[in-house]
């Protein structure tokens, strides 16, 4: 497979990935502008959604000041803003269309049809009451490509290069969303008395869709030590760091029964793997669970890159 070919799938995949993401984000910020100030300290609510999403500080080049309206407008619609669902959505289909012949019909239409609806959308008519809707329609789409994806195409190299997309950009946003979010994740704060509302717990699970499946597995109240080993460790949580790793190094040994190159990507993917698989989340906490996270993203974005330069991306 072509290099320039290989990029437009793992590219494609990841930003139907982030559009989805994104949204999630959207969702969380929007839920907790809407809970009432109990004086807690927590009203800075678009603000912590800017930084989760990684777009701070291209936010606040453009204006001066953060309200709902200008965050929800920067992350759905701002065309100028590159990882905007807009802008995601439309540079999925481009990657989509320059390859076109190596995808299914399912695929081409899940992408086209998104982004068509998508486009015919006027920001100004979407106001707050129709705004979950609409995320909700976003994370539909999102899993339609998906669906399609898993269900229709050959389980050849573009396979495994979708794959990875997807779960490199998985990975990514569950540890932005972790980091974001670790002070309330330390457990000093239950340890000294520190009430915690329900609602930054649920912020962190519901982020990732996981605040019904966290009591399925936990069958307790949330708890930092478990939200981040269920977020962190647990091979089972779908959005999982671990999860997101096993599926990365299944795609990337999918890869070397076709191509034998990679080998560097293969090597450092084991041996975060290996981490997550023998890691414990006392161990995690001893060392900095901020410390962990950001040597996470790091090692990710690395891996990454290696795929990039090992397949001859362009």
């Amino acid at each position: 497979m072509l290099g320039r070919t290989a990029s437009n799938l793992f590219w494609m995949s990841r930003y139907i990935e982030r559009a989805e993401n994104i949204a999630r984000l959207t969702e969380v910020g929007y839920r907790i502008s809407m809970t009432p100030d109990t004086g807690s300290g927590h009203r800075e609510d678009w603000k912590s959604t800017l930084i989760a999403a990684g777009c701070l500080d291209a936010f606040l080049k453009r204006h001066q000041t953060i309200t709902a309206e200008k965050v929800q407008h920067f992350l759905l619609f701002d065309p100028e803003h590159p990882s905007s669902v807009r802008c995601c959505l439309e540079t999925a289909r481009n990657n989509g269309r320059a390859v076109r012949t190596g995808l299914t019909r399912e695929m081409w239409e899940a992408l086209n049809s998104t982004w068509i609806e998508f486009a015919a959308i006027k920001p100004g008519t979407l106001d707050s009451g129709k705004l979950p809707d609409f995320l909700d329609w976003i994370r539909q789409r999102s899993n339609m490509f998906r669906g399609a994806l898993l269900g229709t195409l050959l389980r050849d190299e573009g396979y495994f290069f979708a794959q990875l997309g997807a779960f490199f950009e998985r990975a990514d946003n569950t540890a932005r969303i972790l980091d974001v979010k670790y002070y309330v994740l330390l457990p000093s704060h239950e340890m000294i008395g520190g009430g915690l509302d329900v609602y930054q717990w649920e912020t962190i699970l519901r982020s990732v869709s996981a605040h019904r499946s966290y009591r399925h597995v936990y069958k307790d109240s949330y708890k930092p030590w478990n939200v981040a080993e269920f977020l962190i460790l647990r091979p089972e949580m779908p959005r999982s760091l671990r999860f997101s790793y096993d599926w990365i190094e299944r795609s990337l040994n999918g890869l070397q029964g076709i191509n034998p190159a990679g080998e560097q990507a293969r090597r450092q993917c084991a041996e975060v793997l290996a981490d997550l698989q023998n890691g414990s989340m006392d161990a995690i906490f001893q060392n900095g669970l901020h410390e962990f996270l950001s040597q996470f993203m790091v090692r990710n974005n690395q891996i990454s890159a290696a795929v990039a330069t090992e397949y001859h991306f362009q």
